[in-house]
């Protein structure tokens, strides 16, 4: 698939669990990620991280500590600990994604935006770089306030598909 170009854009690795953020089609950074524990899957409630073309529809948590958990997209006033084994929590920030492709990602039984599928935060920091997530894209805080901070809505995100 052709990507159109947008500053920065970010690819995602299912397989390798890594972010790339490009700007200018230069590598900027690199992070670990986890993805989901489900097969990758684009069909709503099957928990898999769906693959294809995403947008950044939304920022959410603008200013708000390292560690904030937001429930329902709303801070709580509470802070995770940053390797808590309890449920995975979003936390710091988050990157609320839009799919771009009718039919894979986009659209009826399949749609990115109404799974809620983010680039977040984890509570699980120790666990980053396996797939731990219910459908998500999750980071350490610390790399989710940079990747935020250097992301503007619209930033286009390719989520590389299964093998």
């Amino acid at each position: 698939m052709q990507i159109p170009p947008s500053q920065p854009s970010i690819i995602i690795s299912i397989k390798s669990q890594k972010l790339w953020i490009f700007n200018n089609n230069s590598l900027q950074s690199t992070f670990s990620v986890s993805t989901s524990v489900a097969p990758s899957s684009c069909r709503e409630n099957s928990f898999g991280t769906p693959w294809g073309l995403h947008q950044v529809y939304e920022k959410i948590g603008q200013d708000k500590p390292m560690g904030m958990i937001f429930k329902s997209r709303l801070p709580t006033g509470i802070i995770a600990n940053p390797n808590e084994e309890s449920e995975n929590l979003i936390t710091t920030r988050i990157l609320r994604l839009k799919g771009l492709e009718k039919g894979t990602n986009q659209g009826k039984g399949c749609d990115s935006l109404q799974r809620f599928i983010y680039i977040h935060g984890t509570n699980q920091e120790s666990k980053i770089g396996t797939p731990q997530s219910h459908g998500c894209i999750l980071l350490s805080n610390k790399d989710m306030v940079k990747l935020y901070k250097n992301t503007p809505n619209k930033s286009l995100v390719w989520i590389t598909p299964p093998e």
